[in-house]
């Protein structure tokens, strides 16, 4: 249980990690490209949409990625594999 939720805890801080670089070096000249991100998923411009009479699902799923997220989910998984040792 441990190891599943500090895997987790690594995963998200590497998330954030990286949109947080992302986003701070999308406007500095010689690192914009940390910040070139693709969108891939289903339903990302119109979203399925199944209208029953009194039901109305909406289905969509949405996935943006960008270089720096990339690298720092490397490195957050470099961590845990570090610091899962020490447990």
């Amino acid at each position: 249980m441990k190891r599943n939720l500090l895997f987790a805890f690594w995963l998200l801080a590497g998330i954030i990690t990286g949109g947080l670089i992302a986003s701070v070096c999308q406007n500095v000249p010689f690192l914009s490209w940390l910040a070139y991100s693709a969108s891939i998923g289903i339903g990302n411009a119109t979203p399925f949409v199944l209208d029953l009479s009194i039901l109305t699902l909406t289905f969509a799923f949405a996935l943006r990625i960008s270089v720096a997220q990339i690298f720092t989910i490397f490195a957050s998984i470099f961590l845990y594999r570090w610091t899962v040792k020490k447990i």
